[in-house]
């Protein structure tokens, strides 16, 4: 268990008398018995009120909850409610796109199934992150101790729609007579597959020293990369703004697809018609109103405000489509529904791709969240919650994987819910886990997020999506000085990545080979599915780059060194993760020359 309690902690375990069972119980009618135990004196108006022109507005700065401190139990149930809230639109958005028309098009008991599982499982994981376990005998630990919730990865989705759209090309995923997608459940079992071994890569690199690593991805490696997975997201969220971003966004499609998502859907209309602009407009203007005018608990919760105004609108105007919430059961848990297990060849070396990012990534938030949660971020602690965070993602790699969900990574957005209500107390992590526990055992509110109409979907993931594309060009901008060889280097990076981030079938007429060597197939498609994902040919050029050119004098280092005075070449290194304004430097390491 988690080892790093404060010295009012630590003192009575070593020093007083072991806890008696009265002593306990005492303590447990103290908490929930008595209104300093249940409400406490936290100001809950400071959450709900609003930021609007003619209020007075609070000077009065609220409590900070540290780590281990004792917390009411309303304000824990609500700020974990909170946290629940904003990871929400970030859990439910990778299962929606993959598994529908643009992934491998399941039915909708399949796609409710994983939305369901892919909150219940981020339950799961996310305790492992927040209470921290001592591995015996070792200096090493699993998980950060901290708020570190985590979800499913971003990284993953231009990987497995890639990869996906590629499995239907060769034949691994059936078409019907028109070349229209049929369903392919072992295309999602071969993504979870080749994750679970994957991600044997990030364990690994949870024992390289934090030191070494960032030297390898510093900031000019990860930012251009995590800008580049945004940029190549947005696509799909504004193609669903407009309609649907499957077969009837096309250009070339069948009758069934002439409106958007088909003509057997409610009030289906074409592709791109103004009814669906307004429809995800209405979102994206209630995000934008949350923050202006909104009190801080809708702040940190707009995104999922806005799709609630959204899904309000549709359902008014009849949009929706209850069939499917009518159908859905009760309750769901994990493994209601299974994926055959295989490793597909050509997804290997993206899906390393990838858990190397989430690693990177985790490095960044972690380093965020002890900011925002007033703890040391230097020194072997805090080493230790870096080594035990991405150890911790790594194996929730493989473990969700066998629990039916693609790789999990930590949130960062949940650090501006700290920094937002001044509590960084694990007790209200706890109470996140638990709320997102109990939404996705309620398989009626999975099938309602499903039901949800491509437009409102888009209006939503269109900004979730940008912020990614922000967070990355924050991580450049903050940790990578604009000189001349840093200029060249996210030139080069950026150059063909976003070639192949805007026109991914560049490189499929590449290879010409049409043999039975199904090995050699396989590998040829690896190649081609990396050299079409833009961000993994970013990363790989610009850490290539990074690691061979040779630093370079600036003209004010010139002028030292014909002085003969030391010059001092700041090498910094630094990290951060999608959907979160809270990219910081991780260190500065300094050189004399």
């Amino acid at each position: 268990m988690d080892e790093d309690q404060g010295p009012s902690q630590i003192a009575p375990q070593q020093h007083g008398p072991r806890k008696t069972a009265s002593s306990q119980l005492q303590r447990l009618k103290k908490t929930f018995l008595t209104r300093q135990g249940i409400l406490g004196d936290y100001d809950y108006g400071f959450l709900l009120r609003p930021n609007l022109p003619f209020m007075k507005k609070s000077r009065q700065a609220s409590p900070f909850f540290g780590l281990n401190d004792k917390m009411p139990v309303v304000l824990a149930l609500l700020l974990g409610l909170q946290h629940a809230l904003a990871m929400l639109a970030g859990i439910i958005t990778p299962p929606i796109l993959m598994a529908g028309a643009a992934g491998v098009n399941l039915p909708p008991e399949m796609q409710q199934y994983l939305v369901s599982t892919a909150l219940i499982v981020s339950g799961i994981l996310s305790t492992i992150q927040i209470t921290r376990f001592h591995i015996y005998k070792t200096p090493y630990y699993l998980g950060t101790g901290l708020i570190s919730v985590v979800g499913i990865s971003f990284s993953i989705i231009p990987v497995a729609l890639g990869a996906f759209a590629q499995m239907y090309a060769n034949g691994f995923c059936p078409t019907d007579a028109d070349g229209n997608k049929l369903p392919c459940p072992d295309a999602y079992g071969a993504l979870l597959g080749t994750a679970a071994v994957c991600a044997l890569i990030e364990v690994l690199i949870a024992f390289i020293p934090p030191k070494i690593m960032l030297k390898i991805f510093p900031p000019i490696v990860t930012g251009p990369t995590v800008m580049l997975i945004g940029i190549s997201l947005i696509e799909s969220g504004f193609k669903n703004w407009a309609g649907g971003s499957g077969s009837c966004s096309d250009a070339t499609h069948t009758a069934f697809f002439d409106v958007c998502p088909n003509v057997g859907a409610p009030h289906a209309l074409p592709w791109g018609s103004p009814e669906y602009l307004g429809l995800g407009f209405s979102v994206f203007l209630t995000i934008i109103l949350c923050e202006r005018f909104g009190a801080p608990i809708m702040k940190s919760t707009a995104v999922i405000i806005g799709l609630l105004v959204g899904c309000i609108i549709a359902a008014a105007t009849g949009y929706f489509d209850r069939s499917g919430i009518d159908a859905a059961p009760v309750a769901s848990f994990i493994w209601v529904h299974t994926f055959k297990l295989t490793v597909y060849g050509p997804l290997v070396l993206p899906i390393l791709a990838v858990f190397i990012i989430c690693a990177c990534e985790a490095i960044g938030d972690i380093t965020a969240t002890c900011d925002v949660s007033r703890l040391e971020v230097e020194g072997r602690t805090y080493e230790s919650r870096i080594q035990g965070g991405v150890l911790a993602d790594g194996i929730n790699g493989i473990l969700a994987a066998l629990m039916t969900i693609t790789p999990m990574s930590t949130f960062a957005q949940n650090n501006g819910v700290i920094a937002l209500t001044r509590c960084a107390n694990r007790t209200a992590g706890y109470c996140c886990c638990l709320f997102l526990l109990i939404m996705g055992i309620f398989a009626k509110f999975a099938a309602a997020l499903v039901a949800i109409p491509s437009p409102v979907l888009g209006g939503m993931t269109t900004f979730l999506f940008c912020a990614v594309a922000v967070s990355g060009i924050a991580i450049i901008t903050r940790g990578v000085p604009f000189n001349r060889r840093n200029r060249f280097i996210l030139t080069a990076g950026l150059s063909i990545g976003y070639g192949a981030t805007m026109v991914p079938t560049y490189f499929d007429n590449v290879f010409s080979y049409s043999g039975n060597n199904r090995g050699l197939q396989g590998f040829l498609d690896a190649i081609v599915l990396i050299m079409e994902t833009g961000f993994c040919v970013t990363a790989f050029v610009c850490m290539i780059l990074n690691l061979t050119l040779d630093e370079e004098l600036e003209e004010t280092d010139e002028k030292l060194v014909a002085a003969n005075e030391p010059v001092v070449i700041k090498d910094t290194i630094g990290g951060d993760i999608h959907g979160s304004d809270s990219s910081r430097i991780v260190g500065s390491h300094e050189k004399q020359v």
